[in-house]
C-alpha cells in the first residue's frame, strides 16, 4: 500500500522476505499441526524474534496506525501459518490488555505475550448457545465470598490446546445483558479447567478446540475491566479483531492472485494458451477487482479507527469483503491449477479450506449482512445523515 509510512513499507518488505525463505516452505510441515509442527513453528517463531519481526502492531512498536499496519499485514497474511509465527495472533490481545489491565494482569498477562513468552485463547463461543446473541450465553461464575466461582464449556477457541491463559466471557450476574456478563483472564493450569478435545474444521486441524471449566477459582483481580463490562469490551475486541482478520486474509488473497498469474505465464500455461482464453482473463479481471475493493473498504475502515472515529458499518464491510475476495481468489487459482491445485503438491487446498471458515468465523456472513441492512436502514431513515 503506498500511502503507508516509510517505515512500514520497509517493515513489509522485510516481512515478505522472512515469509518467502522462511514459512513458505514449511506450510506443508506446519499444516500437520502435530508435536513436529508445534517444534517447527517454535524454531520459526525465534527466527523472527530474532530478525525484528515479531509482533509489528503489539502497544509500543514502531508501527502506531493501523492504517500503516496494513501493509505489514498484507505480508504477514501470505501464508496462513505467519500469523502465528509472526506473534500476530496475539495482537488483539495485547491490545485489549494495553487498554483495560490492571497493573497486577499487565505483570501477569500482558508482559508475558509482549515478549514472546505465553499463548493466549479467546473463550466465547458455547455447545449450547448461539454465537452471535451474547444473551444466550450458559457459561457462569458465581460469587462465593472472597472470589469467583467459574463453570461452563467453551468450545471452537483457537490455540485452546496450547495456550497458557484464557479471556472468558461469562455470566457474573443476572441483569440485563449489557451488566450480566464479564470478561475474566484465566491460567489454563488453573484447577478444574480441562482442554476436552482438538475440533477439526472441514476435515483439518487449524488449532480449535473445547474447553470444561469446573468450579474453577477465578480471582477479583482477574476480571478484566469491571464486572459487566463483558458485551462493552466485546464490541471493542470485534471491531479490531476483525480489521486484524481482513487484512491478514486480503494478503492471502494476494498470494493466490499471484500463484493463478504465474500459472498463466508458465511453460504450462502457454501451452494451454491460458492467455488467450476469455474465461481465464475474467477470473484475472474479477479476482483483481474483488482485492482492490476490499483493501479500499479495510483502508476507509482503518483510518476512522485510527481516529477513533465510530466504523462499526466500515468494519463490517470490510471483514464481508475480504472474506469473499480470499474466496474468490483462491476458487479461481484452484480452477486453473486444475488437479494440481487440489493436491498437497500446491498449498491451495488448505487455503480454500482456510477461506470457508472465514464466512463463518469472527461473526457469519448472514449475520453482519442483517446487521448491516439494518444499520443502513437506520442511518438513512428520514432526519438522518446518510452514512
Amino acid at each position: 500500500m503506498s500511502n503507508a509510512s516509510p517505515e512500514a513499507i520497509d517493515l513489509a518488505w522485510r516481512v515478505r522476505v522472512f515469509v518467502d525463505d522462511h514459512i513458505l516452505p514449511h506450510e506443508l510441515a506446519l499444516g500437520a499441526y502435530d508435536q513436529a509442527a508445534a517444534v517447527l513453528a517454535a524454531g520459526l517463531q525465534a527466527k523472527a524474534r530474532a530478525a525484528g519481526l515479531f509482533g509489528s502492531f503489539y502497544p509500543g512498536s514502531p508501527i502506531t496506525r493501523l492504517s500503516d499496519y496494513l501493509a505489514v499485514a498484507a505480508e504477514e497474511g501470505r501464508s496462513e501459518f505467519a500469523p502465528a509465527i509472526l506473534g500476530c495472533d496475539a495482537t488483539l490481545d495485547t491490545w485489549m490488555l494495553d487498554r483495560h489491565a490492571s497493573p497486577e494482569q499487565r505483570e501477569a498477562f500482558l508482559l508475558p505475550l509482549l515478549r514472546g513468552e505465553s499463548v493466549p485463547c479467546y473463550a466465547m463461543s458455547e455447545p449450547d448457545s448461539i454465537g452471535s446473541i451474547p444473551a444466550t450465553l450458559q457459561c457462569r461464575a458465581y460469587w462465593q465470598g472472597d472470589h469467583w466461582c467459574l463453570n461452563g464449556r467453551k468450545w471452537f477457541i483457537c490455540r485452546a490446546a496450547r495456550a497458557d491463559f484464557a479471556t472468558v466471557i461469562t455470566r457474573t450476574g443476572d441483569g440485563a445483558i449489557g451488566e450480566a456478563l464479564s470478561m475474566l483472564l484465566v491460567p489454563t493450569d488453573s484447577p478444574g479447567l480441562r482442554f476436552i478435545r482438538p475440533l477439526a474444521l472441514l476435515g483439518r486441524q487449524q488449532g480449535q478446540g473445547e474447553l470444561h471449566f469446573d468450579n474453577v477459582r477465578v480471582e477479583a483481580s482477574q476480571v478484566l475491566g469491571e464486572p459487566g463490562q463483558g458485551i462493552a469490551l466485546m464490541q471493542r475486541r470485534l471491531g479490531l479483531g476483525r480489521l486484524l482478520r481482513a487484512a491478514h486474509w486480503l494478503g492471502l488473497a494476494q498470494r493466490c492472485f499471484d500463484d493463478l498469474c504465474a500459472r498463466v505465464h508458465s511453460p504450462r500455461g502457454q501451452l494451454a494458451r491460458l492467455a488467450d482464453k476469455q474465461l481465464v482473463r475474467g477470473r484475472v479481471y474479477q479476482v483483481y477487482r474483488d482485492i482492490a475493493a476490499a483493501r479500499g473498504l479495510l483502508r476507509n475502515a482503518a483510518e476512522k479507527f485510527d481516529l477513533g472515529l465510530p466504523n462499526a458499518i466500515e468494519v463490517n464491510l470490510a471483514k464481508l469483503a475480504a472474506s469473499d475476495a480470499l474466496s474468490g481468489a483462491v476458487d479461481s487459482a484452484m480452477q486453473i491449477m486444475g488437479a494440481e491445485g487440489l493436491s498437497e503438491l500446491s498449498p491451495l487446498s488448505g487455503i480454500y479450506r482456510h477461506a470457508r471458515t472465514t464466512h463463518i468465523l469472527d461473526g457469519t456472513d448472514d449475520a453482519l449482512i442483517s446487521t448491516l441492512g439494518r444499520d443502513l436502514l437506520a442511518a438513512t431513515a428520514p432526519g438522518k445523515v446518510n452514512p
